[in-house]
């Protein structure tokens, strides 16, 4: 295939990816349903386990073997686009806060990695047959723990929005509660997978060391250099634009040098990027990103669905699904309503609902999924259940929500009274696909 050639058929595929999963995405916000979900069925749909058994080699046509390396690439560039405001975004003050959503945070956390564990532990036999010949060890206990800890904060916002949830206290503790799980996850997942290819004990306490003095180098020489260089007077560059996402991409670099996936770079890169003096990252800085990264991000569920190969699934794997399915939301929802209830004396209606709000994955479930599928830690059976896996409590999130009802409490003010529960959901990282942003009240006209 010329290069002409090439660039044409990539175009094609990139206008088709981007119309499909934004009408998708559309559809499924008409069904009070978050566009995520919509874009998620996008990217199965467009796969081969349904556009691929289209007749006449329709889908070889589009999406010829030679793009897919392009394709992943601008797929790769959108996730450190998209994960640099994340990280931009989180606020890690809130891992200092004491309380109710310290309580429901390490319980939403803790309670469904133990549980996940377990699952992988007390049904190794069907792990090891959906996981196509994977090991299973260690780092697979550790991946499969994280995978079922996950919260989508991006999506999580979203239903809160839709079902008018904004300001009242579940809302607000599901939100940040949500934010600290994201917190804790994205470390763990880095610690278990970094060693991945090499399992002796060297090579991962090398790699593990290397990884800490690159972020204590970002934090005390990266971070204090572009702040000084941003805030000089006379600066030649007031658009800071480009300086965060030369940051991005080269953090991501680094990363993945240090054989990470570039997702922990972007994370990281947002992290240190330096705030506005008050402390809020900076709007200027924060939209574009998250509107390029958001506009590019339907390629990456394009490139994710092309991994579900739901016509080689096996009947034995129902039985899996359903394992997971009721670890991942026993875990998610027993943990938020019986921490709420015991330390903030929540009513029961309220504690669950907390409970329901946290067992949203989405997007950022997506991510992990596709880490472990790239680090070799999955297979492509088991790959495609946690997929199914991460749909079904997401779409079962919006419906459950609106049948719990509104609480009739809102949550506390912010009136400087130290609660852990003053941030406002709008106040939380991670910019849903189409969604508004944390630092805009108007939400983005969704296409």
């Amino acid at each position: 295939m010329s290069i002409d050639s090439t660039v044409t058929h990539v175009v094609a595929a990139l206008a088709v990816v981007i119309a499909v999963s934004s009408a998708l995405g559309a559809a499924a916000r008409r069904l009070r349903q978050p566009p995520v979900i919509g874009q998620l069925f996008a990217g199965i749909a467009l796969g081969p386990s349904l556009f691929g058994l289209a007749p006449g080699g329709v889908y070889e046509t589009l999406f010829p073997d030679q793009i897919k390396p392009i394709l992943t690439s601008v797929a790769q560039v959108a996730l450190v686009l998209f994960l640099f405001a994340v990280g931009y975004e989180l606020d890690l003050g809130q891992l200092r806060n004491r309380g109710t959503v310290t309580a429901v945070s390490l319980s939403g956390f803790g309670i469904p990695m133990l549980i996940g564990a377990g699952i992988v532990l007390l049904y190794p036999g069907g792990f090891r047959s959906a996981n196509g010949g994977h090991p299973i060890d260690a780092t697979f206990v550790v991946y499969m723990a994280v995978a079922l800890s996950i919260t989508a904060v991006p999506v999580l916002a979203s239903i809160i929005r839709d079902q008018g949830l904004a300001g009242t206290r579940p809302a607000t503790i599901a939100m940040a509660a949500a934010g600290v799980i994201d917190a804790l996850s994205w470390p763990v997942l880095a610690i278990a997978l970094i060693g991945g290819e090499n399992g002796s004990v060297g090579a991962w306490t090398e790699k593990v060391a290397l990884l800490a003095a690159y972020v204590l180098a970002m934090f005390l020489v990266v971070r204090p250099v572009l702040k000084w260089w941003m805030n000089r007077p006379g600066a030649l560059m007031t658009n800071h634009v480009p300086v965060a996402a030369a940051l991005a991409l080269a953090s991501s670099w680094a990363t993945s040098a240090l054989g990470l996936h570039v997702i922990f770079g972007a994370l990281l890169a947002g992290i240190v990027m330096p705030r506005q003096r008050d402390g809020a990252p900076d709007s200027q800085v924060l939209r574009p990103l998250q509107e390029t990264g958001g506009l590019l991000l339907p390629v990456f569920f394009t490139i994710s669905g092309m991994s579900v190969q739901l016509t080689g699934l096996h009947a034995f794997d129902l039985v899996l699904l359903l394992v997971i399915c009721a670890a991942a939301v026993v875990g998610k929802v027993a943990a938020g309503c019986l921490s709420a209830r015991g330390v903030a004396r929540l009513p029961w209606r309220d504690s669950l609902l907390i409970g329901v709000l946290l067992n949203t994955r989405g997007l950022t479930e997506l991510i992990v999924l596709n880490v472990g599928l790239q680090a070799g830690v999955i297979g492509a059976r088991l790959y495609a259940l946690l997929v199914l896996m991460a749909l079904v409590t997401t779409a079962a999130a919006g419906p459950l929500t609106a049948a719990l009802g509104r609480p009739a409490g809102p949550a506390p003010e912010p009136a400087g009274s130290g609660s852990d529960e003053q941030r406002t959901p709008g106040a939380w990282p991670g910019p849903d696909p189409g969604q508004a942003s944390a630092v805009d009240p108007e939400p983005t006209p969704q296409p």
